[in-house]
């Protein structure tokens, strides 16, 4: 049986006591007279402080022996913040299980990816988590399907292999020991059947969150071919289908049509971070608020740095966005992927741009050799963007390639490798914002560690 986690017990007791939202996806309090656990907010009475222990993590109170509760549903919370502050081994290993790599390639595959063994990798968890990555995996799988069946039509079969489970009767078999119900009995509470092929899930947030801000900022950099979005909508292509994502009064909500549903935990993982749903407003507010971005803070206290959907995608993007408007990137932008014509209309893989002729659309023969430069980079392995590398490695890494300075890198690692801490250095922008605001440059190291925020402020201030 996992250990619970050290957590300061009052603070956490206060916190459930409180229901205080700020803590949603921090930790999760377990019930030992009922055998449940719950999020911080959850509408049961409060419990005992006598019966109650608090875990870091769904997976570590799953391993003790507790089922999630029905009411709150633990499968809604946001991700903990923390660990992309972190941005440590642990860190980036729970962001390529959210990614589906574990199920994908196993818990060898996903040490492999980190370049450690998978004993230290396992030593790592169990030191921080009180539990392994297979255990971790294991509840992201159930939570997934425990949300697939209350919230979706989609036949247990279906939501089995959309979990990551290989089989339906190792699902079956796992929800049982684990929760101490079948699929089938969950269902019961289920949402309208799905009359097409089209699902959608509830993708919750932590607020205050700035949902203009971060739509509207998306709107004005959608590729042509790949992408339509407005301030109340985003649409785009992805393997085998489409997603759309729609704002909603206390949740954002994803509509997923693809043909293999196997995809479902990787697309809801990368909708997360391409909409900053995980960032935690109250922590960034509290340290940039008494600087002098503390007008811009009060102004607009949720807002957030938009990530991507593909890592790779964003590097080009930041390739081709070099010294050009945002619209002229755009452009540039849809005629490569007019160009690459890459399957379903997605934005090229780093080996079909190495295989595209991007001459007459308009880049510079210099930005091209750096595009190809990079793709081959990615290709070869040498650059990992979508979260298997630590990101200081990932930057010294960019900045080998010809072309890309530390403006480029610094703006990768802010949406790309979702470090809040980055900072897109000599971005004239920023410059022009912060000689408007009379601030100097001695108050960018003020701003630690959420300089991507502070950067994000100037930039809406404009």
């Amino acid at each position: 049986m996992a250990p619970p986690l050290e957590l300061d017990f009052d603070s956490c007791y206060r916190a459930v006591s409180a229901r205080d939202a700020r803590f949603d996806g921090r930790f999760y309090t377990a019930v030992t007279t009922t055998r449940i656990y719950c999020r911080p907010i959850c509408p049961a009475r409060t419990p005992s402080s006598r019966n109650v222990r608090f875990y870091r993590h769904a997976a570590s109170a799953e391993a003790a022996g507790f089922r999630p509760c029905k009411r709150c549903r633990p499968e809604l919370s946001p991700g903990d913040p923390g660990w992309d502050v972190r941005g440590d081994l642990v860190g980036r290993a729970l962001r390529l299980i959210d990614d589906g790599a574990a199920d994908e390639q196993g818990v060898a595959g996903l040490a492999a990816r980190l370049h450690i063994t998978e004993r230290h990798l396992h030593r790592l968890f169990v030191a921080e988590l009180g539990v392994g990555p297979l255990a971790v995996a294991r509840t992201k799988r159930l939570l997934l399907a425990k949300q697939l069946l209350t919230e979706t039509g989609l036949p247990v079969t279906d939501v089995a292999f959309a979990a990551g489970f290989g089989s339906v009767r190792q699902f079956n078999a796992t929800m049982r020991e684990t929760y101490g119900f079948t699929p089938s009995e969950l269902r019961a509470t289920a949402g309208p059947p799905v009359t097409d092929a089209t699902l959608r899930l509830r993708l919750h947030r932590r607020e205050p969150y700035d949902v203009e801000g971060v739509f509207a900022f998306l709107a004005s950099r959608a590729i042509p071919g790949l992408e339509v979005a407005d301030r109340t909508s985003y649409s785009r292509a992805v393997p085998g289908g489409t997603i759309t994502l729609t704002p909603r009064r206390d949740h954002i909500a994803l509509d997923v049509a693809v043909a293999d549903t196997r995809q479902l935990a990787r697309v809801v993982a990368r909708c997360r971070r391409l909409l900053d749903l995980d960032a935690d407003p109250e922590a960034i507010s509290e340290a940039l608020g008494p600087t002098s971005l503390g007008p811009l803070v009060a102004a607009r206290p949720g807002l957030r740095v938009p990530g991507t959907f593909d890592g790779f995608e964003l590097a080009v993007r930041a390739v081709v966005g070099q010294q050009v408007s945002v619209a002229g990137a755009r452009t540039l932008l849809g005629r490569i992927v007019a160009r690459a014509a890459a399957p379903d209309g997605l934005f090229p893989t780093p080996a079909q741009l190495l295989e595209t002729d991007l001459t007459g659309l308009g880049l510079t023969n210099r930005r091209i050799d750096t595009l190809k430069d990079l793709a081959a980079r990615l290709a070869e392995g040498r650059i990992d963007l979508d979260g298997g590398q630590d990101p200081a490695e990932a930057v010294a890494e960019l900045l080998e390639v010809r072309g890309i300075g530390p403006w480029t890198a610094g703006y990768i690692a802010l949406r790309a490798l979702r470090d809040p801490d980055a900072w897109p250095a000599d971005d004239l922008v920023l410059k022009k914002r912060m000689a408007a605001l009379g601030i100097t440059d001695d108050h960018i190291e003020r701003w630690r560690p959420w300089r991507a925020y502070a950067a994000l402020h100037l930039w809406s201030s404009s």
